[in-house]
């Protein structure tokens, strides 16, 4: 485990770190997530094993700490993201990032451009959401979710993402989701000066705007027998496909 400051205030964001030869792979998890629990299975196969990789757990989630005076917007998320790859010693890393953490991972590409040389995202919010007719994250009030909102959406949601969620600090969890639903990286994805790649559900059919991503060099990919999830279900073509899409094994 390793740790680094990245506020004034003395906030750390915390990572797991395993040992291994350049370019170093961050991995950047999702909304309530933590990186270890959701990506190191993966990151443990032959086809990704070997490089320095880096599970980061953003500020507010998982082992790092959970200021209650940090915004949690996706720009905030990103820059503290690049002061704690600095504080690692990072350059030019390979970030695999999913959901949630797709979308800060464009924003620290554009933001901190000498950090990310190549980007994957994983089924990664791109546009703004859409109000939804149940409850989420992001239809309560600030009060509302601390007081009772994080108790219900613990019930409402799947062992796996509990618990880790449960880690989370409810005003970053809260401040974080609504923020993803007015995020819109779209057209910052396709300006980047990268290679970067696009892993979505192949269930879910073609990605919407496919050709205009396809048109500005990313790359789609079509994971079979998944959900959201990817790199959970199913380890096997997460992995393969990742090894595929670096340029720098």
């Amino acid at each position: 485990m390793r740790d680094a400051q990245v506020l004034p205030d003395g906030s750390r964001i915390r990572w797991a770190e395993v040992a291994g030869r350049e370019p170093v792979r961050v991995y950047v998890h999702g909304l309530g997530a933590s990186a270890a629990p959701y990506f190191l299975e993966a990151a443990s196969r032959p086809e990704l094993a070997g490089h320095r990789s880096l599970f980061v757990d953003l500020l507010g989630f998982g082992t790092s700490d959970r200021p209650t005076g940090f915004g949690y917007s996706m720009e905030e998320h990103a820059d503290a993201l690049a002061t704690a790859l600095r504080a690692a010693g990072v350059r030019a890393a390979q970030v695999v990032a999913h959901s949630m953490g797709g979308t800060i991972a464009v924003h620290l590409a554009e933001r901190h451009p000498e950090l990310v040389a190549e980007l994957v995202l994983v089924d990664a919010n791109l546009d703004p959401i859409e109000p939804a007719p149940r409850p989420t994250i992001a239809t309560y009030t600030e009060d509302e979710f601390v007081r009772h909102g994080w108790d219900e959406t613990l019930a409402r949601v799947g062992p796996h993402w509990a618990a880790t969620m449960r880690l989370a600090g409810r005003e970053a969890l809260h401040r974080s989701g609504v923020h993803l639903t007015r995020a819109d990286v779209r057209e910052r994805l396709r300006r980047l000066p990268i290679p970067r790649a696009y892993l979505y559900p192949a269930a879910d059919g073609e990605l919407t705007g496919a050709a205009e991503l396809v048109a500005s060099g990313v790359r789609l990919i079509a994971v079979p027998d998944t959900g959201h999830n990817i790199m959970i279900d199913n380890v096997e073509a997460f992995a393969r496909e990742v090894s595929g899409l670096l340029t720098r094994s």
